[in-house]
């Protein structure tokens, strides 16, 4: 019988960053949460993932203070409501390589060898994306219902290649059918995000589709995300003995 999860948090970094750990780490899964919102969200994500692979791992959802401030690339325009984007992205990654996984390898004792799969759901999947193309830490990236419909994204994307060993995309079949002119482009977004990532060598890519729109089960299918990433990395281990 596998290990309980064992829930904690604690401070880093004057982020509160939120564990679900069992036993002993042989992937560390991380992705951001809006402060105080998401808890029971991410107790059932990391629960469908304990059922869902022998593995032990530990989850940490860090906190954002203003989500599309803290994840969004660069700077754009509300595409919803009135509040822009201020591109803040570039001061969130730091963090995570700076504090968050050192912090994290400290209190766990968890070596450089153990992976590191990013993921997140919305923009939080899109800085997941957008963070495995700025650099090579992340072994894989779980992107769930991203949000690939952002301003200059797919001209980003086709600008150079993730670093990553595998990326992991989903989207609602309702997402795309949308009043919204600009989030109306998401599924062509991610079929065409989709493509470009099947040409990429040395990288294993899926898309997955799930039923309904935007705000359907989105821990069930960040869940997914990263147990598809935690397959295909145990396998490209085997290969690669």
């Amino acid at each position: 019988m596998s290990e309980a999860i064992v829930r904690n948090s604690f401070p880093c970094g004057g982020r509160t960053c939120r564990i679900w750990c069992r036993g002993e780490p042989a992937f560390l899964l991380i992705q951001p949460t809006v402060a105080e919102r998401d808890g029971e969200e991410t107790d059932r994500e990391a629960q469908m993932i304990a059922e869902g692979t022998d593995a032990p791992f530990l989850l940490a959802a860090f906190e954002t203070e203003d989500w599309n401030r803290d994840l969004s690339p660069w700077e754009a325009p509300a595409v919803f409501g009135s509040e822009g984007f201020a591109g803040e992205a570039g001061k969130t990654l730091p963090y995570v390589r700076e504090t968050l996984l050192p912090g994290l390898r400290a209190r766990y004792c968890l070596t450089d060898g153990v992976p590191v799969v990013i993921g997140g759901y919305s923009l939080g999947g899109l800085f997941a994306l957008w963070s495995v193309w700025q650099e090579d830490g992340f072994a894989a990236a779980a992107a769930a219902s991203p949000s690939v419909w952002f301003p200059g994204w797919l001209e980003h994307a086709a600008a150079s290649a993730p670093r990553a060993r595998a990326v992991y995309l989903s989207l609602g079949d309702r997402e795309e059918r949308t009043r919204n002119p600009v989030m109306a482009t998401v599924g062509d977004s991610i079929r065409e995000l989709e493509r470009m990532l099947r040409d990429v060598p040395d990288t294993d890519c899926v898309l997955e589709w799930n039923e309904g729109n935007h705000f359907r089960d989105p821990g069930e299918r960040c869940a997914r995300g990263f147990l598809w990433c935690m397959e295909r990395l145990e396998k490209r281990k085997g290969k690669d003995a």
